[in-house]
């Protein structure tokens, strides 16, 4: 009972000062775990075993691709292109950039396409001179959607694809459109919030056809490069489970050949992978770890089979709603590391073996992490941009547009997951 006491505190400690944001959410991950295996709740081996490498092979790899194309201006010239094929109309611009952020957000890591996005997205706006917060709050949006629609495309769902080994195809025929669903929903509300907001005269418009696209492009090979690569790591994800490789392999194989083609010194690469977040989740896994060691999870799965009568309904849409309004106020990726093992628990319990519980944690957690500006990284990352320009955005602002938009694609979903799956 002691050392029960001991892990969930440790554990809570660790939780509430990760969401508080007073502290280096990576430093809090990784003194929580240490602490677990200190006071003898994990031994060093079982510690090591929780964490799941196959999440950070692929995060890892992705970083170095995306890294890489950076480096190119690629999304500097779409930016531009479509600006100019939007005829510098302002509100026509912001979805188009939603759309693009979007499916980039599919493709790359979601956090990383919004810090390649959003300054050239600045440098739109400042060019039209409108607000920019009309513009970012669906970039917000649509990277934590896009993000839900493959099994590489956010951290959720890295974690959940590596947990359950996910064909990448078969995941993605399911999450696509549930994303595609909440895309509809959200830019159909948020036009109905902004476009009246965002007219400017034909002198601004004329602007945009002043900038230079051509001109954003600072190496043609290292981009014809990276498509390369790119797309053959993106056969390899969807092939990957006929070729029985796991999907951290694909993504270290693809950053390792294009640093192989490229003459890029692969420190000043490395130097440009998100470390924090790699051991931030080395962190996690160890504290979610110690809550499977002391049972904690199987007796909360336990409980939530009790709830709902064993209804695999009512359990799904229980996941899909906690998840949501959890995810809105504590960061995304902690709760889904802890409801990972749990839903694993309900399956051994319970014998809820069905795929549409995964399905819901997904769509709550990154639905749910656009309700507020703490709900997602993307969000922290944007609201802070934004604040630096002097275009502050505060925590009840965003909340007053961006958690009714949530709220309505939850009641949307809530729908598509009746009708579609019960």
């Amino acid at each position: 009972m002691n050392q029960f006491i001991l892990t969930v505190g440790i554990f809570v400690v660790s939780y509430i000062a990760i969401i508080s944001e007073k502290f280096n959410r990576m430093v809090i991950a990784l003194m929580g775990g240490l602490l677990m295996v200190l006071f003898n709740v994990l031994s060093q081996e079982e510690a090591l075993s929780s964490v799941d490498f196959n999440t950070l092979g692929l995060l890892i790899g992705m970083m170095v691709i995306v890294s890489v194309i950076k480096k190119t201006g690629f999304f500097q010239y779409v930016a531009i292109r479509t600006a100019k094929a939007a005829k510098g109309e302002p509100w026509p611009i912001a979805i188009l950039f939603a759309l693009i952020t979007l499916v980039a957000s599919a493709l790359l890591d979601n956090v990383t396409t919004v810090l390649l996005l959003a300054p050239v997205t600045f440098v739109i706006t400042d060019t039209l001179e409108v607000n920019p917060i009309p513009f970012m709050i669906p970039m917000i949006f649509a990277s934590n959607i896009g993000g839900t629609a493959t099994i590489i495309g956010d951290a959720t769902t890295i974690m959940v694809g590596s947990a359950t080994h996910f064909d990448f195809l078969e995941f993605s025929k399911n999450m696509v459109p549930i994303a595609f669903v909440a895309t509809i929903t959200i830019l159909a509300y948020l036009t109905f919030m902004y476009k009246k907001s965002t007219k400017v005269n034909d002198h601004a418009k004329a602007k945009i056809f002043k900038l230079d696209e051509s001109k954003a492009i600072t190496n043609r090979l290292l981009l014809y490069k990276c498509l390369g690569v790119l797309a053959l790591v993106i056969v390899g994800f969807i092939m990957h489970q006929a070729m029985h490789v796991e999907t951290a392999t694909i993504a270290l194989f693809g950053g390792t050949l294009l640093l192989l083609l490229t003459n890029i010194d692969p420190e000043e690469i490395l130097m440009e992978v998100e470390w924090n977040t790699i051991f931030f989740f080395i962190g996690l896994f160890v504290l979610v770890g110690a809550l499977v060691k002391i049972g904690l999870i199987e007796m909360l799965a336990k409980n939530i089979i009790t709830l709902t009568g064993g209804n695999l309904y009512l359990t799904a849409i229980l996941i899909l709603w906690i998840g949501a309004i959890l995810s809105a106020f504590l960061d995304n990726v902690p709760f889904v590391a802890a409801m990972i093992p749990l839903i694993k628990s309900m399956a051994v319990i319970g014998g809820m073996t069905s795929p549409v519980l995964w399905y819901a944690l997904v769509a709550g957690a990154c639905m749910g992490g656009n309700g507020t500006l703490i709900g997602a990284s993307c969000n922290v990352i944007i609201g802070g941009m934004l604040n630096k320009r002097g275009n502050k955005i505060d925590f009840v602002e965003y909340m007053k547009v961006a958690f009714p938009g949530m709220l309505l694609i939850m009641v949307v979903l809530t729908g598509y997951f009746t009708v579609f799956y019960f």
